[in-house]
């Protein structure tokens, strides 16, 4: 059985594992890393390296390849990562580095772009010819299926919707850049309730408050719902999509925050078609970046 070797690199952390051809983790070989905007560049490379070379030591057998998923921007053709979460990071030549410890081919692609293609191989999307997977986390990311094929665009970062702008809005306390990440991540969010006097620091605190019905925290939770509503109508209205997979742990802020995410979405439409659009939750999550990774290898 072919397997390969899996690197997800996020603003928080650096996961890497041993992934099978039926989309399994190898026992084992799953191991983390933390990242942060607070660590040197040097811990940053040196933790990656280091959380890859685990994974690979832990597992007994070799692997055929080594799938990077990565926040972005990437650059494909240099094989580049500058993730706008870890600044420090900017233009790291991490396939160059992961070539140190092996001489399997590596392929890296968006972080998102790999949650997709996880989902539609074993997850939310299967029977789904066109759709996205994304993620409403600390940040927010996206990837692309369109005639049930992966679409990762001239430099690697088709579906980075976090980054697209909503500039109706108007500016408020907060002072977030009008992206919808920087409206609708759970950062963005807990910098939002705060700055509209909510005393909490987390997203946990957050949806506590809203389940227990304290008004800022409600409106807060809405706030990014509606956003992520209105960004995948606009997605939908221009490539047609038929559903969108929702991981992340913000996504679960409140139980009904997919729904609301929903509404917003088709109350947005201004055509039959987009009203179609199916938002569901993920079927894979937390593993989804790490099985997309991998099948970059495992399924080209």
């Amino acid at each position: 059985m072919h397997e390969a070797l899996a690197i997800d690199i996020g603003g928080t952390k650096v996961e890497a594992a041993v992934v099978d051809t039926d989309g399994r983790i190898v026992s084992g070989t799953r191991f983390r890393g933390a990242t942060g905007p607070l660590a040197s560049r040097a811990e940053l490379e040196a933790t990656i390296i280091a959380t890859a070379e685990r994974s690979v030591t832990a597992h007994e057998g070799s692997v055929v390849g080594v799938g990077i998923g990565s926040a972005g921007p990437i650059g494909t053709t240099d094989g580049t990562i500058s993730p706008i979460n870890l600044p420090r990071l900017a233009a790291f030549r991490v396939a160059e580095a992961v070539r140190r410890f092996t001489t399997a081919p590596v392929e890296l692609r968006l972080d998102g772009t790999c949650i997709a293609l996880a989902e539609h191989w074993q997850g939310a999307l299967r029977g789904t010819e066109n759709g996205m997977g994304i993620v409403v986390s600390t940040g927010i990311g996206g990837g692309i299926i369109l005639g049930s094929r992966l679409i990762a665009g001239a430099s690697g970062n088709a579906g980075h919707l976090g980054q697209m702008q909503l500039r109706r809005r108007e500016p408020d306390a907060a002072g977030a850049p009008w992206t919808l990440e920087g409206i609708a991540s759970g950062t963005a969010t807990v910098a939002w309730a705060r700055a509209q006097g909510w005393t909490g620091s987390t997203g946990e605190e957050l949806g506590a408050d809203a389940a227990a019905g304290t008004d800022v925290a409600v409106r807060a939770i809405r706030r990014s719902a509606e956003a992520v509503g209105e960004a995948l109508c606009s997605i939908t209205t221009l490539l047609d999509l038929e559903r969108v997979a929702v991981g992340g742990g913000f996504s679960r802020v409140s139980p009904d925050y997919l729904d609301l995410v929903q509404e917003s979405a088709t109350a947005s439409a201004l055509h039959d078609y987009a009203r179609k659009l199916r938002v569901v939750r993920s079927g894979l999550d937390a593993d989804g970046p790490l099985i997309g990774a991998a099948a970059l290898v495992l399924r080209p």
